[in-house]
């Protein structure tokens, strides 16, 4: 297929619906380009008309009306400015939605690097009304102020030419060097930002056991590595546009002493007056580039945002909204599951298999690393599966529309994620908060009177990750939130884990109540107190299916080995040899 039949990239699509206002500014700035004549046609006019007439009236006339040429002139700048800020408000407004999808789906996958896109879309709206890039989009006038420059003479246009030709090899010179650098350092910056935020959410660890000077020390040589690799493509953009702006003295000077020498050999038509207008002439030809050389860094940052973000939305499609299903009743089919985590291909889970009805529960034990965890994200669809599936009611729980299907999930991860708002926001899942479903989650987990007790009650905000609450507390929030609404399937991987003897009362409780309602409940556990409400069990053990039946079927036939291994006779030692 050729190129000029592929499909635009998210990104491209995007930007080409800005082009009409792009387009625009363009013609704006031939305006503005053609206004910013305004003061050298009136020293043309004056030192043509005034001097010689020596009319007041003309001096009048020609200053109110160059007076008016930079009202006007100011206020075609101020419209192309708004402009292109609204184009970066359009450019947020198009892709705003699609990258936050995009980075909240990398991150389900275990993409790295996600977080950034956001930034880089932020960098790419305020590159649109920066000075680089309208510099950028003045260049083509510059071959307007060349031709101008040709017709007072041809020669002063050829040196015009060759002093702009020299001015690109610095432009070329300045993206050769910088260019490397300029992107090693902004991946170090990145990294050096990651690794703060990651260390500063364990703040209460590195505090607690006296990390932070080494903590510290490790972000400072980050740190360091990036401000080094940014000096260095500073000192070369600094240079080059040292140069850059000599050469456009150069021009300008070598202009107007060239002209001068025309002049004297009577060879420069208008006089003294064309001398001046061709230095100045000379001076624009070379402002674009000027401009864009000094704001390098801006350029680079952006083509890296651009580049970094084309890649993301083309790596993370946007997902299908798939066709409506009716609410689910519960049942559990669990397929020949392999799985690993997202982007590996080592498998956790193999061939695992079992089938759970509507409104029963099931509890899924194992030891550490045998893939419980693993089993819950794939339950609720949050991990693909490598091959087999999981469906609910016969349908694939991965691919399916989760903003449809997850009022009727209910899910507690093993490490519990609470987002800055108040304690009711939380439970009802950010969403329209019904004050009397909230209480009821809340007093079925046993939550109610300590909530009544904080100041704010259920208004009270918990702050980032639920700071001010202790491990019981949080994780009796995030079962309320697991359970609000009713869902219809809920999975909850290890919910006793930070309750005591009064909260994990109130965990079974809980589910004994739910269960009534049926609804279909898996619990992963290491502790017995969930046991009775089990209808089934499910041991896991490296990743494979080592028992799956009834409860009390699996209970026996647990205690049963284990009789067996503790009366087996130690092996008796080796005869000793000589």
């Amino acid at each position: 297929m050729s190129k000029k039949n592929t499909p635009p990239t998210p990104l491209q699509a995007a930007l080409d619906t800005l082009m009409p206002v792009l387009k625009r500014v363009m013609l704006f700035g031939f305006v503005i380009n053609v206004l910013s004549l305004s003061p050298t046609l009136y020293m043309l006019e004056v030192y043509d008309r005034v001097v010689n007439s020596r009319s007041h009236g003309t001096l009048l006339m020609l200053t109110l009306l160059v007076l008016g040429l930079y009202v006007l002139l100011e206020i075609i700048e101020w419209v192309r400015g708004q402009m292109l800020h609204g184009a970066g408000l359009m450019l947020e407004a198009k892709l705003g939605e699609r990258v936050f999808n995009a980075v909240f789906e990398a991150n389900l996958r275990r993409v790295g690097g996600a977080n950034q896109a956001l930034a880089d879309l932020r960098a790419l709206r305020e590159f649109l009304p920066s000075q680089p890039l309208t510099a950028l989009m003045d260049a083509p006038m510059a071959l307007l102020f060349l031709v101008l420059i040709f017709l007072i003479n041809p020669a002063l246009g050829w040196f015009s030419l060759v002093i702009a030709a020299i001015q690109v090899y610095i432009a070329y010179l300045t993206e050769r060097s910088t260019q490397k650098p300029l992107a090693e350092a902004n991946r170090m910056a990145i990294a050096a930002q990651n690794y703060a935020n990651g260390s500063l959410r364990n703040a209460q660890v590195i505090e607690a056991m006296g990390m932070l000077g080494d903590i510290h020390r490790r972000w400072m040589e980050k740190q360091r590595r990036f401000l080094a690799l940014q000096a260095v493509a500073s000192d070369h953009a600094g240079g080059k546009g040292a140069a850059a702006k000599m050469m456009q003295n150069v021009l300008s000077s070598g202009l107007l002493g060239l002209a001068c020498w025309f002049m004297l050999k009577g060879e420069l038509a208008g006089g003294g007056g064309m001398m001046i207008i061709a230095s100045i002439l000379g001076g624009k030809v070379l402002a674009p580039l000027v401009q864009v050389i000094s704001g390098w860094k801006n350029v680079v940052n952006a083509r890296d945002a651009y580049q970094r973000l084309d890649q993301l939305l083309q790596t993370i499609p946007e997902r299908e909204a798939g066709m409506p299903l009716p609410p689910p009743t519960g049942t559990l089919t669990v397929e020949g599951v392999v799985a690993g985590a997202p982007g590996s291909q080592a498998p956790i889970l193999r061939g695992v298999s079992f089938g759970l009805p509507a409104g029963k529960a099931l509890v899924v034990v194992g030891p550490s690393a045998a893939g419980k965890s693993t089993l819950a994200r794939l339950l609720v669809g949050i991990w693909p599966t490598l091959s087999g599936k999981v469906r609910l009611d016969g349908v694939d729980v991965h691919p399916w529309n989760k903003a449809e299907l997850g009022p009727h999930i209910g899910y507690l991860p093993q490490g519990i994620e609470l987002f800055d708002g108040t304690l009711a926001e939380n439970i009802a899942r950010f969403g329209e908060v019904d004050m009397a479903k909230v209480e009821a989650a809340a007093r079925a987990v046993g939550l109610h009177e300590t909530i009544l007790a904080l100041p704010g009650g259920y208004d009270a905000r918990i702050g980032d990750e639920g700071c001010f609450l202790s491990g019981g507390q949080r994780q009796r929030v995030g079962l309320a939130r697991a359970i609000y609404g009713d869902p219809r399937f809920v999975v909850l991987d290890e919910p006793n884990s930070s309750l005591d003897e009064a909260g994990e009362q109130a965990l079974l409780q809980s589910l004994l109540m739910l269960k009534s309602r049926g609804t279909t409940l898996v619990v992963i556990t290491h502790r017995t107190s969930v046991l009775p409400v089990a209808d089934a069990m499910l041991v896991l053990r490296d990743g494979q299916v080592a028992a799956y039946g009834p409860r009390d079927e699996v209970l026996a036939a647990l205690s049963k080995a284990q009789q067996q291994t503790a009366v087996q006779p130690a092996p008796h030692p080796a005869p000793a040899t000589a």
